[in-house]
């Protein structure tokens, strides 16, 4: 009896350590993969086909495969080896992925030889073989051959006759039961099902006649009944499609199925001490493609899951369900939509506690965790499948997920036909993350950044670095997948007004592999509130685009908490300037004919919310400003609850609730005028209102909308079948300041985001020093003008001096704010534990001329003092006087740093390559 194709024992799992250092890589156990997840996804070295692998077994850390296929190979880029002829079966070490000294040949007079299923008998002792062949090593046999594993040679006794391809094989103490396309069974009739006596292959009295292939078989661990499926309609004349359960004994009809589409059928059953569950595939309109988990207790089902993408194959594991398949649309289950092809995923086998309710009368499968290694679907080997059979074995107390089928590519790299996953040896590091930072008032800074990605890890550890410091100022957890990479975000809210920082994020998974550090986000803080962007978000905006972003493809939600980032598609121009709304904002530039913005956050929309966008165009050809849409990357099937510009320039705003329901500006109402303009839906219990530039522009008693789940898009998505569609699906022009709220705003609160918009608004200015040096009491003559340092000391003295080509206040404004900012270098004790001094320099020097002996004259009154600074090399700020600084805007005006104590202060030099290194000034000006 086979209770599950996985390992009987269970898992014994060893914590490894965790490393807090930045890079810091341990040799990891299986607790280092997210649980329950029990294999990395970094493929091993194992020897390939040059075929199609259909059926796996294993036994004392031998896997077995058979297939179609003529020779193996070592694996590509490996040292020794050649090629062995393999003759659709090969057995293999588990631990080295090498071929063992065990040679089977599969071969039939006429046509192509191909092995199906292989199982191995409960004392495994004997590895039984389905398929269509007539010989194995030269022994007669017909489509099924009992194998001794000890000598690995055919047992010439067991010799069943089946007329037909044996497609699965399932396996008792006595009884071996087979499915396939066959009719009869040593001359009676046994249609797609049939047994065997599992020691002399004497036919049996079990009878399950179906009218179509059969296609998967086992048997209930209790070994009651045996669960059939494949192609059929009926079984022992009872209507049952593609699924059924029958009695061991006798074959009579247990439990019938008639909610399995009719294109579709069963490929695969495993079973596990709980449950039993199917793998499908299918083709047309309404397919089932997915996996289907059933009780073994009165087989009725617990729950289907119904992506789309032909199920090969179901192995449940450790409370683990891994299916190969090559799954493109799991939109039914709330997460990816069609696109990309995912060949390898692992579930749960049930519901963590109370299961979801029916949707279309079934229950929705357990969400997907975090195990994607890639493979590709191997179309010039057969059907373009990719992944088709799974076994899991152990040696040496370590486990190994094989995998065979017809791929020709794992994780990127050529494999053909196998591959294999250990439960040890994590070695692949998550993506970097891609960070950004934002400030909208004094006090805070909004770090985020979009979670990174790695294939056996879900829940990934962040840590967060501010200005070059090599500890962490935050550290915190999230969680990601491959196709949901949500924003995580953390508020720093020991900043101070008008200084800068920068910041840098790693990701860590559970076995301590980290990632590279993050590209540098930095980020002024203002002295002020900035009004439009604090506005958005004190009215409750759950998604905000600002488009202030640097990098592709990541555009960070400025929401306070929302963190509904977006991905740009196909390269967006980036800081397209001026913005929409005074001040440093920029905006993103679209081309009219493929780039936009999407979420990856699925999500539903209800009957009450806002969207909000600004826009500028002189576009003829029209498209969409900001909607929602059911598909991300690909046009989406449903999409409405957006706003759409016209040919002649008129926007319109819709909804679908069995039909279109839009509202549009005028006739003569036009807005492709190359100018900012403000445009506003919202819907409520009041219905539709259109807003343009804070005026309304006309309601519609319309509330309510399609209910369907998809993602949000700014720039394009599908307008198919709406009312004066124009000749474009894209926006031509640039989107700024895009948001969505829960709510719907009132008037007066458009009124002021538009108002807001233009009102006045601080600007930041950063000065890197022009010139820099120090003098040193201990070498009075040296002149320090192109040292990569300065350094800054009371006895014996050390002076730096800085010079900055101020700029003139901006017109209307005044400064209202000043820092000088430093950075300490990487050498040991560059940090200082006494006061120092920022004081003006009022006699001359230069880099080059200036030593202790030719030292300028300083300023006694100082313009600000920095209390200490500690070791370890970061960015340092201090506050200097602002009316001093105000009276040399526009000039050349240098500083110097000066202390009274003995413990020197070491700093980085505009001659440095540091980054972030050189001493700037940052200056804030503000109406006056």
């Amino acid at each position: 009896m086979r209770r599950s194709r996985g390992l009987t024992a269970a898992l014994v799992l060893s914590l490894a350590g965790a490393g807090t250092g930045i890079g810091l890589v341990l040799m990891p156990q299986a607790s280092a993969i997210t649980q329950p997840v029990a294999f990395t996804a970094d493929n091993l070295p194992t020897w390939q086909t040059n075929g199609v692998v259909w059926a796996m077994a294993q036994t004392n850390g031998t896997v077995f495969a058979g297939g179609t296929f003529s020779a193996v190979r070592p694996p590509e880029g490996a040292s020794s080896g050649t090629e062995q002829d393999a003759v659709n079966f090969v057995a293999l070490d588990a631990a080295t992925g090498n071929p063992t000294s065990c040679k089977l040949s599969f071969t039939i007079g006429e046509g192509s030889a191909t092995v199906r299923s292989l199982v191995v008998s409960k004392d495994e002792k004997t590895l039984y073989a389905g398929g269509y062949f007539g010989a194995v090593n030269g022994t007669p046999v017909s489509s099924v051959a009992a194998i001794d594993i000890a000598t690995c040679t055919p047992k010439a006794s067991f010799h069943p006759g089946f007329t037909a391809t044996v497609r699965a094989l399932a396996l008792t103490d006595d009884t071996l039961y087979a499915a396939g396309d066959f009719f009869t069974v040593e001359g009676e009739t046994r249609e797609r099902f049939a047994a065997v006596d599992a020691g002399s292959g004497a036919l049996k009295a079990f009878k399950a006649d179906a009218d179509e292939p059969g296609r998967a078989v086992e048997v209930t661990p209790d070994g009651k009944n045996v669960l059939l499926g494949g192609d059929f309609f009926s079984v022992n004349g009872s209507n049952t499609h593609a699924l059924a359960v029958v009695n061991s004994t006798t074959g009579a009809v247990t439990k019938t199925y008639t909610n399995i589409p009719s294109n579709s059928v069963v490929k695969d059953i495993s079973t596990d001490a709980t449950g039993f569950y199917t793998g499908n595939e299918g083709s047309g309109g309404g397919v089932f493609d997915g996996r289907i988990g059933l009780k073994l207790s009165d087989f009725t089902e617990k729950w289907r899951d119904r992506c789309l993408g032909a199920t090969q194959f179901v192995l449940p594991y450790e409370g683990v369900l891994y299916s190969s398949s090559h799954a493109h649309n799991c939109s039914t289950e709330l997460e990816f939509p069609d696109g990309k092809r995912h060949f390898l995923l692992a579930q749960p086998t049930n519901h963590e506690g109370a299961a979801p309710a029916p949707v279309d009368g079934f229950v929705r499968g357990p969400a997907k965790l975090g195990w994607h290694p890639t493979a590709n679907d191997g179309m010039e080997l057969t059907e373009g499948i990719g992944p088709r059979v799974m076994a899991v074995s152990e040696k040496n107390d370590v486990k190994y997920m094989w995998v065979g089928g017809e791929f020709t590519l794992i994780n990127g790299k050529p494999q053909w036909g196998l591959t294999r996953f250990a439960s040890t040896g994590d070695v692949g590091a998550p993506t970097t993350p891609v960070a950004s930072a934002a400030s909208v008032k004094p006090g805070e800074a909004q770090v985020r950044w979009r979670t990174s990605y790695d294939a056996d890890d879900s829940k990934l550890t962040y840590r967060v670095y501010r200005n070059g410091s090599a500890s962490p100022i935050h550290t915190m957890t999230a969680d990601s997948l491959e196709w949901q990479r949500p924003q995580a975000s953390w508020n720093d809210t020991t900043v101070k007004a008008g200084q800068s920082y920068t910041y840098r994020v790693t990701a860590t998974d559970a076995a301590g592999n980290t990632s590279a550090l993050s590209a540098t986000a930095s980020v002024t803080v203002p002295v002020s509130v900035q009004s439009y962007p604090n506005q958005v978000r004190a009215d409750g905006a759950q998604l905000y685009w600002r488009f202030d972003d640097t990098v592709s493809p990541y555009v960070a939600d400025s929401s306070n908490g929302g963190n509904t980032s977006g991905v740009q598609l196909n390269a967006p121009a980036l800081r397209q300037t001026p913005g929409a709304v005074t001040g440093a904002s920029t905006a993103m530039g679209f081309n009219g004919t493929s780039q936009q913005v999407y979420s990856d956050h699925r999500q539903t929309v209800g009957s009450t919310y806002s969207i909000e966008t600004w826009f500028k165009t002189n576009s003829s050809r029209g498209g969409k400003l900001i909607g929602f849409g059911n598909n991300t990357e690909r046009s989406s099937g449903s999409n409405d609850k957006h706003i759409y510009m016209t040919n002649t320039g008129r926007l319109v705003f819709g909804v679908y609730n069995g039909s279109t329901r839009t509202i549009s500006t005028g006739l003569f109402d036009t807005f492709n005028d190359n100018k900012w303009h403000h445009v506003v839906g919202t819907q409520g219990p009041g219905g539709l209102t259109l807003y343009v530039d804070g005026q309304n522009k006309g309601t519609l008693n319309a509330t309510s909308t399609q209910d369907y789940a998809g993602y949000w898009h700014v720039g394009g998505d599908n307008l198919s079948g709406w009312p004066t569609r124009p000749t474009s699906n894209f926006f031509t022009g640039q989107l700024d300041e895009a948001a969505v709220y829960p709510t719907a705003l009132s008037q007066a609160q458009v009124k002021n985001h538009f108002n807001l918009a233009k009102a006045p608004s601080d600007t930041v200015s950063t000065v890197t020093a022009t010139e820099d040096t120090y003098i040193n009491q201990g070498a009075p003559s040296t002149a320090y003008g192109t040292a990569n340092s300065l350094a800054v000391r009371g006895t014996s003295a050390y002076e730096s001096y800085l010079r900055f080509d101020l700029p003139a206040a901006p017109a209307g404004q005044a400064l209202k704010s000043v820092s000088l900012q430093v950075k300490t270098t990487t050498q040991a004790g560059a940090g200082t534990a006494d006061t120092v001094s920022v004081v003006p320099v009022t006699g001359t020097w230069s880099g080059a001329g200036t030593t202790f002996n030719t030292k300028p004259t300083l300023g006694t009154t100082p313009l600000g003092t920095i209390a200490g600074v500690p070791d370890g090399s970061a960015v340092h700020g201090v506050e200097l006087d602002t009316a001093e600084v105000s009276a040399v805007l526009g000039s050349s005006y240098s500083l110097g740093l000066k202390s009274t104590g003995t413990d020197p202060l070491w700093l980085w030099s505009s001659e440095a390559t540091a980054a972030d290194g050189a001493p700037r000034l940052v200056l804030t000006f503000g109406p006056k």
